[in-house]
């Protein structure tokens, strides 16, 4: 359950600090936020899919702590990030 290529350097595109960023904290939320979509969907039509199931759990962990650290060092860009995304918090 990943996202496309093409997606995913749409996604990096829209939320990089730079021309060569792909690993700030934007950029991994938005990421995972797709990823989380996407395996969400999965998972309501297929509930019985309990690997599917963790791994989507443990996206969702990496996602809050992610966004923990962003909202704790830059709070208005976590701000502008979550309500981009629909993100609560």
């Amino acid at each position: 359950m990943t996202i496309s290529p093409e997606t995913k350097q749409k996604i990096i595109a829209e939320n990089r600090r730079h021309t060569t960023d792909t690993g700030s904290p934007e950029v991994q939320i938005s990421s995972l936020t797709a990823q989380i979509v996407e395996l969400t969907e999965h998972m309501q039509r297929h509930p019985k899919d309990y690997h599917s199931r963790h791994g989507l759990l443990k996206k969702v962990n990496r996602r809050n702590k992610l966004g923990t650290y962003l909202r704790r060092v830059d709070a208005p860009k976590f701000a502008k990030l979550a309500e981009k995304l629909g993100i609560r918090k």
